[in-house]
């Protein structure tokens, strides 16, 4: 009996301890666009000749890239052109101009959430 005791002693300490099991984190689920597929319903698509426009005209600001989604790389054109005196606005405006022919020419079809730009 005191075998028994000793075994069931043994087991009952050496067992991990109890722990509840917690439910998964619940993730609603994000708009992840796939080539093809059409934008999200409410989502107004943007026009490629307006931002090609936009690049050709204002690129040294970066209206263009606001105007696509892509505030970071706005924001990083607009404060290179007013930091550096106008001086940046040069590099600026010759990366819009650049951006411009990229997005009349079609090499650029998509904004910053994958949405394909309407002509």
């Amino acid at each position: 009996m005191a075998d028994n005791q000793n075994q069931y002693n043994h087991t009952y300490y050496n067992q991990a301890p109890y722990q509840e099991e917690q439910p998964p984190m619940y993730n609603p689920p994000q708009y992840q666009p796939q080539a093809g597929m059409d934008p999200p319903l409410g989502y107004v698509q943007k026009s490629r000749v307006a931002a090609g426009i936009l690049a050709m005209l204002l690129g040294a600001y970066g209206i263009h890239s606001f105007y696509l989604g892509n505030t970071s790389r706005g924001l990083v054109q607009l404060l290179v052109s007013f930091l550096t005196c106008g001086f940046g606005a040069i590099a600026m405006q010759i990366w819009g101009i650049v951006e411009g022919i990229k997005l009349l020419d079609g090499r650029i079809n998509t904004d910053a959430n994958g949405v394909f730009l309407k002509d």
